[in-house]
């Protein structure tokens, strides 16, 4: 299987959605761009957090389903993304390629 790239939106995308799938609200467009907004102080739009998520979508990274409608939404359904076994896979991958970079720093290098 070839590696799979991600920018740094889509990753960040991809662990919120690991984070809040665990949550009782679920991962969905709002509480994923309200969590990115929170932990980094940036501005995001549903609409570019939906974006990519279709686009992890369709590289199995995130599975979807639809939430029951409620009445809050006006009788909406609201689709709530999951990692995959593939999305995991990815995530530990970032995770073990970017901590080799930080313990390859010399320890002086921030003084």
């Amino acid at each position: 299987m070839s590696r799979t790239y991600l920018g740094e939106f889509e990753e960040l995308v991809l662990l919120a959605v690991a984070l809040l799938q665990q949550q009782p609200t679920g991962a969905y467009g709002v509480t994923i761009a309200d969590e990115l907004q929170q932990r980094t102080q940036r501005t995001t739009s549903v609409t570019g957090v939906h974006v990519v998520l279709y686009r992890l979508e369709e590289k199995g990274l995130v599975g979807s389903e639809l939430g029951g409608a409620t009445l809050a939404r006006g009788g909406r359904r609201k689709r709530l993304f999951t990692l995959t076994a593939a999305g995991q896979q990815v995530l530990r991958e970032m995770r073990q390629l970017r901590m080799g970079f930080w313990e390859a720093l010399p320890t002086p290098f921030f003084s």
